[in-house]
């Protein structure tokens, strides 16, 4: 049986990182002993810049045919789409109405709704092929090698991020090891569909925070790296975290320089490379 990790590496095409015309900046006050980490657009390629493309993109520029007919899928890609993005809607309105501010849906509970499949395994590699089909992704360059010096280093890792329960599986499809082997803390994963919210919501960095106090380290003691400044960058600097805005991609990098709320906060860092972040640590 195929394994929903592996699915990755076939799936995946050569991406480069666009450049973005920005270059490195800032420094930080003193070196930080935990560093929290954004997934999509940041650690990996992502042909959309976030994930989820779907909910933008028209299906009919992404061959999902064959996908449908290997599944014994009747509706036609179009139609599949909209129920798709329907239920994610309906869900997202449901927690809404429970005061859940930013909401995040379980996307293979989603597809179990919508699928003639009953087999849990058969629709997590249904859901996990349809995202690498809407939204190829792969490794942002030196990703390896930044994950391995933060290790020698002995600093803290950790991921707080908008994800699905394919997402660690990116890590061992590409990286050929789990999330633990490669020096990320349990307790410090945060994935928001574990938790039924997304960022920009406070609840993650929050959660974060304090599961780092409760290791002694004080907010100011953590770095918190992704590429968008409203969903990352302001939730973490008001967290009290530090923050360094990735902008080593021109497909993810989202400045939102027309919100007004993101004029009133800077990053401390511009990084254009994962591996500048050791000179920070």
């Amino acid at each position: 049986m195929t394994c929903v990790k592996d699915l990755f590496p076939s799936r995946a095409p050569t991406l480069l990182p666009i450049p973005t015309g920005l270059f490195p900046s800032g420094k930080l006050d003193h070196p930080v002993q935990c560093v929290l980490l954004d997934v999509y657009g940041t650690l990996f390629i992502s042909a959309s810049g976030d994930i989820h493309a779907f909910e933008s993109q028209s299906s009919s520029a992404t061959p999902l045919g064959p996908l449908l007919k290997k599944y014994n899928v009747p509706d036609p890609p179009e139609i599949l789409v909209k129920r798709l993005v329907a239920a994610i809607e309906q869900k997202h309105a449901e927690l809404r109405a429970h005061g859940v501010d930013f909401p995040e849906v379980e996307i293979d509970k989603i597809w179990e709704g919508l699928l003639p499949i009953k087999e849990k395994h058969r629709i997590r590699t249904f859901a996990a092929e349809f995202e690498m089909l809407t939204n190829p992704v792969c490794p942002m360059p030196h990703l390896g090698e930044m994950l391995e010096g933060m290790k020698e280093k002995g600093v803290l890792l950790g991921i707080v991020s908008n994800a699905q329960f394919y997402t660690p599986c990116l890590f061992e499809g590409f990286l050929g090891a789990p999330l633990e082997t490669l020096g990320f803390l349990e307790e410090l994963t945060l994935f928001s569909y574990a938790f039924g919210r997304a960022k920009p919501s406070a609840a993650l960095f929050d959660k974060a925070r304090r599961r780092l106090e409760k290791r002694g380290i004080p907010p100011h003691g953590a770095l918190y790296v992704g590429n968008d400044m409203l969903k990352d960058i302001i939730p973490a600097h008001r967290a009290g975290f530090k923050t360094a805005l990735f902008a080593g991609d021109a497909r993810s990098l989202r400045l939102r320089k027309s919100d007004p709320r993101c004029k009133e906060v800077a990053p401390d860092l511009v990084v254009t490379d994962l591996l500048q972040l050791l000179d920070h640590v």
